[in-house]
């Protein structure tokens, strides 16, 4: 591994202590029900572990940023979960939630496009979130589970030569959340300044370890706490 996540040699420096598996947390609440004590503890536990991020509903960000301020570094979502927005629509989104104190983006490509084979439009429409995210982090969810290996390569590509910060393999809304190997082939296949993200499907420590050895250098979860303290996830 190289500059995509964190090397195994380094990681072998590393007796995988939680504070050193925290710090690559997107701690993370988005379920439709969310209410703003949901969004308390979870920023209030982000500051506790020192997170890398808080990942929430647009709606909370300006609250969020007004309640803490610089204590928690917040990340939203764009697009999503289903990402078949039109561009305009997802431009919108970013603009507004930089404004309310947002620090990182996680799209979501349009997914029918892909599936459509318009990588052109697909890497368009990244460059263009890009351009307004500027030097804020834009992270590209692509949905792996609704994609053949051809279009998971072709994603790669197109996050790369778009200019994206991150990719990441899923919303944890779809039937399917990360695999090792997806990670493994992302790490073949993206270029060398950008980083993986692993979302859905990672349930222990043990996978929380073995995601970030794959070459993650970001995992979204709500349940890191959880897992670090030997308790089983449950859900996103």
């Amino acid at each position: 591994m190289t500059d995509k996540g964190i090397s195994n040699t380094e990681f072998s420096n590393v007796e995988f202590s939680n504070k050193e598996i925290l710090r690559h947390i997107d701690h993370t609440q988005l379920k439709p029900y969310s209410t703003w004590s949901d969004i308390e503890k979870l920023c209030d536990e982000a500051i506790k572990y020192r997170t890398a991020s808080v990942c929430i509903p647009p709606v909370y960000v300006k609250r969020v940023h007004d309640a803490y301020g610089d204590k928690v570094n917040i990340c939203t979502v764009v697009g999503f979960p289903l990402g078949y927005s039109v561009t305009a629509a997802k431009v919108a989104e970013v603009e507004q939630a930089l404004a309310d104190g947002c620090n990182e983006i996680d799209m979501v490509v349009n997914i029918s496009d892909v599936k459509n084979g318009d990588y052109v439009r697909v890497e368009e429409e990244i460059r263009t979130l890009k351009r307004v995210c500027g030097e804020h982090i834009l992270k590209v969810i692509i949905e792996t589970c609704y994609l053949s290996e051809e279009e998971k390569i072709a994603m790669c590509k197109a996050v790369t030569n778009a200019g994206a910060d991150y990719i990441k393999t899923s919303t944890g809304f779809g039937p399917g959340g990360a695999t090792i190997e997806d990670i493994r082939l992302f790490d073949r296949y993206i270029g060398q300044n950008v980083r993986i993200k692993a979302a859905g499907g990672v349930k222990t420590k043990k996978d929380l370890i073995l995601f970030l050895e794959a070459g993650c250098d970001r995992i979204g979860t709500s349940s890191a706490v959880g897992m670090l303290q030997g308790e089983r996830a449950h859900g996103y």
